[in-house]
This record gives C-alpha cells, structure tokens and sequence, in this order.
C-alpha cells in the first residue's frame, strides 16, 4: 500500500464549494451512525446468512463498503473518545488500567482539553446533535453539550450500567435518559430506545432541510446487551432477539436515508455507518459474530477491533469495494478537510485524512495500525503484516488470560483473515520491521493518565 498525503488536483473539482469551503451552503452535511457492539459479521453485505439488513445493504451498493477498517479501541469509551478526537485512547487519557470503561460512578470524562470534531464543526457554523449513547463522562462538564454539540438525546453510558441490569451495579440508578444536561427519564422503556432516537435524528436532520450544514453523531445503544426491541420487529428474524434488534437498527438507518432524500440533502451529506468494536461473542446467542475474524470485544485479535463500515455520498463517493486500510480516528481529519476547516494547531492526531480514498479510489492515507490495551502496545500492522507482542487466550473464563509473547506472533492478515497461521519463524525480517515501527510509534507516544480508573462510591 502506498502512503498517499495528499489529495489529487482530480478530486478538487468533485469538492468544489464544497473542501475549498467557497459557499456555506455547499459545505458538506455529516453523519455518523455508530452501532454499539456490531460484530463484523452481523449484517447481510458482511455476509450475515440470517439477519436481514436491506437499508444497510442498499447503502453498501450505492457507496464505499470498507472491509478493513479499524477503531481506536476493543471497547467502548475508549473507541469513542478515538472517533471523537482523532487521536488514540493513551493519548486522550480515556482508557484504565484496571476499568476499560466509564462507569456510572467515574469521577470525570472527556476533559475540556480534547478538541472533538463536534467543536471544531460548531465553531465553524455547523449545527451539531448527539443522539444515542455518549460513553464520555455522565455529568458536566463532560456531557456532550459540554463538547461541542448544541443537542444531546440518550443514555449517557452502556444500558447494562443501571439497577440489576445483568447482575450487576446492584448500587447504581436505574439507566437514565438525558435530554441536553437534564435527566427527562430515571427508566426509559428500552423497547422504545432506537425508535425514540430515530425520531430525534430524523427531526435534527429536517430541521436543518434549508439551514446551514450539520454533523450529526447517531450512537445506537444497541446490539449491547441487555437487547430489547417492540412487537414491531421481535420474531422477525431468523437470528432470534439479537437478530430482532439489528434489524431494527437498519429499519433506523433506512429513515435515516429517506430523510435525507426527501429534505434534498442525500447528495449533500457524507454518511458512515460502523461501529464502535467487535463483537461481545461471551453472552453467547445474545452477542454477534465476527465472521471469519478471529475473537471479539475486548481482544486485540482483528474481531475485536475490525468492524463493518460503510461510506455513502451519492454523486461523489462511487459504489465501490475498498480492502485498504481506514480507523475511525481518520473521520475527524476527513471530515474537516471536507469542510474546508483547518486541524486544531497543536494537536497531534492519530488520524489521517481519507478523501483520497473514499473519493477517488486512491490508496489509503495509512498502513499503520496500532492496537493498544489500557498503556500497553499489544500489536501493530504495517501493510500486510500484523504483529502480536501479547495475545489473548482463553476470553470465555471469567478472567480472560493475557499472554506475552516469547517470540512475537505474525500473521498475514492479506491471506490469512482468521489469524491462524503464525508466520513469524519463517518471517524474521518482517518481524524486525514490525518491531521497529512498534518502537518508533512508542517512543513518539505522549501519554495521558487512565480517566477511567477515577471512581468513587456511588452517592444517590
């Protein structure tokens, strides 16, 4: 894969008014539906046999279907903080040593010194919402409307973090429902959760039918157990309650489209579709699969942190296969190049911009990736190749048992998808490359304490 910066003078007549920013009104709308525990595997145009995803497939034909694209983290807060900011979890500070994620009892969140695409977008004339589940912080100055967006409708962690949910967090609230910084719910029917969101975002979107260009950030709570859907799509699927839910998340996405296109807004709006990490494969047939991906959440092995996704700008993004490499840190810089804004000075991000990969077809901007675990580089791909320094064994116990490597494992992603194979006996040279690049990337690497760590009793 070549490493292409910069975008070709054949694309800029395509953006015209658009990247260059010469007319508001042509600067691009942007949208982003990130599903909660989506496995690679779970949707039909990813080769799911059972669940029946036609609004998502009919999004993959007509725009860009990314079959390797990668998140900045195998669970939640930390992929959230990476889609966000552009830049990798033990740069934000939004991971733990011992808690991966937040908790309803976390002390803090996302602080005020990360920059999100939300409040760069806002402070360049975008009108911005934040549907779904946030995941950043549950109170202020860490909500979303703390972080650039003018509106927030959701669950502000995952919905398995209230009273007895799953057997757990006995001494927390029932799941609240936030609207902007109040508390509108104390145990909102989640039956009715992806219906109520999609009614937001599909009122943030009309809304904005002849108004100035719009980001809005749409976060299912769901396939995250505990799984709850309506007399609408339960029994619906062959896949059972799991399969229910996901197809009525593409029931949302397909509003989500029509809207657009009724407003008049469908040519002028860049929708990705992903999720935030692999599979949860230990709640068995309530969590989803990651296809011919090896493991799931909370591992390093590629089902854990290679998700679908899918581009789709009609008119502009051609209907397209893509197997080069893209993260979700790269939306930010993406989309600001779009709008012709410039990245915040001083930041450094982890994300590159992919214009000339979504647009034109060229070859990625990256083929690097890094995959972290709290502080610890666990491994990173170049090209190909990807290397393990630690792997992960045994995730069905109840402790899952992490591994250092004697020898670092390789594997040939390119020929090899399920990680099967381990090259590296008969690749030393690679294995040195890789080990190099790993170091380089270290020894650059500023981090920032673990946020998620910061708990205290919960005080209700």
């Amino acid at each position: 894969m070549k490493n292409i910066k910069a975008i070709s003078l054949g694309l800029l007549p395509l953006l015209s008014g658009m990247a260059m920013g010469q007319n508001v009104q042509k600067q691009p709308n942007l949208v982003v539906i990130f599903c909660d525990d989506l496995g690679y595997g779970d949707i039909g145009c990813f080769g799911n046999p059972t669940i029946k995803t036609p609004n998502i497939d009919r999004m993959a034909s007509e725009g860009m279907k990314l079959t390797q694209f990668y998140v900045g983290a195998a669970v939640s807060t930390p992929s959230r903080s990476a889609l966000l900011t552009g830049r990798l979890p033990v740069r934000n500070g939004m991971y733990g040593e011992r808690n991966h994620v937040l908790f309803p009892d976390s002390k803090a969140g996302l602080g005020q010194d990360e920059i999100t695409m939300a409040k760069v977008l806002k402070e360049n004339g975008y009108a911005t919402a934040c549907v779904g589940k946030w995941h950043l912080g549950a109170f202020s100055p860490y909500l979303p409307t703390d972080h650039g967006f003018d509106s927030y409708f959701g669950i502000p962690y995952s919905n398995d973090m209230g009273t007895g949910r799953m057997g757990r967090a006995q001494n927390y609230p029932p799941t609240p429902l936030l609207e902007n910084n109040l508390r509108i719910e104390s145990n909102p029917d989640q039956g009715e959760i992806t219906r109520r969101y999609t009614e937001k975002a599909v009122g943030f979107i009309k809304d904005q039918k002849a108004g100035k260009p719009f980001f809005l950030y749409f976060a299912h709570t769901f396939p995250h157990v505990p799984l709850y859907t309506n007399d609408r799509f339960r029994g619906t699927s062959k896949r059972g309650l799991y399969g229910d839910v996901v197809e009525e998340i593409d029931w949302s996405v397909g509003l989500v489209l029509k809207t657009l296109e009724e407003c008049g807004l469908d040519e002028n709006t860049l929708v990705i579709f992903t999720s935030d990490n692999g599979p949860w494969l230990t709640q068995k047939e309530n969590g989803g699969t990651a296809g011919s991906l090896r493991d799931g959440k909370g591992t390093w092995w590629e089902g854990g942190f290679r998700v679908p996704a899918i581009a789709r700008m009609p008119g502009k993004i051609p209907a397209s296969l893509s197997s080069e490499i893209m993260t979700s840190m790269d939306i930010m810089p993406t989309f600001l190049a779009l709008a012709g804004i410039a990245l915040p000075k001083g930041v450094a991000l982890d994300g590159v911009d992919q214009r000339g990969l979504l647009f034109e077809r060229q070859a990625s901007a990256r083929d690097e990736v890094f995959y972290w675990w709290g502080s610890d580089l666990m491994a990173v791909r170049k090209g190909a190749w990807k290397l393990y320094f630690k792997t992960i064994y045994d995730m069905y116990l109840p402790s899952m048992k992490i591994v250092d490597c004697e020898v670092p494992e390789l594997y040939n992603l390119e020929t090899d998808i399920s990680e099967r194979f381990n090259k590296s006996a008969a690749q030393p040279q690679i294995v040195a490359q890789l080990v190099e690049v790993a170091n380089r990337h270290k020894q650059a690497m500023v981090i920032k304490a673990p946020v998620c760590d910061l708990r205290e009793e919960f005080k209700q």
